[in-house]
């Protein structure tokens, strides 16, 4: 009996630990990791839309960052493998500007390129923006 609950105890701080404390699932259903100190991935888990990644970056960085709501998010990285998870899809995300990389992309270009940004409040505001099409 004791070893049983022994047992039971280091299952669940296996799997409690075994967690990275990085991980977040944000809102819209898209989960954010951190790559490193100043890197974090978007990772889809349902629906896919742009707006969604930019909400889930502007949920990840004022609650777990602690960003302002004018803070900058920058596009690290478009569409890629997951470098944390590896999942198929993820966006790379940063509050620090990327280095190497044009700063002066347009907000409102088709996809993700490298050196775009948002604001948080920006960024935010897309939560409530449904897609057109569902996936």
């Amino acid at each position: 009996m004791l070893m049983e609950k022994i047992l039971s105890y280091a299952v669940f701080a296996a799997l409690v630990l075994g967690t990275p404390a990085s991980a977040f699932n944000g809102r819209l259903g898209y989960q954010t990791v951190a790559v490193n100190s100043s890197i974090f991935e978007v990772i889809p888990r349902g629906r896919t839309d742009a707006d969604g990644y930019w909400c889930a970056a502007a949920d990840f960085a004022r609650r777990s960052l602690g960003a302002g709501w004018q803070q900058p998010i920058y596009v690290v990285r478009g569409y890629g493998p997951s470098e944390a998870t590896g999942r198929r899809t993820a966006v790379q995300f940063s509050i620090t500007p990327p280095e190497g990389v044009d700063l002066n992309v347009m907000s409102n270009s088709v996809g993700f390129i490298p050196g775009q940004s948002r604001s948080v409040q920006s960024a935010n505001g897309l939560c409530n923006r449904r897609p057109l099409f569902d996936n």
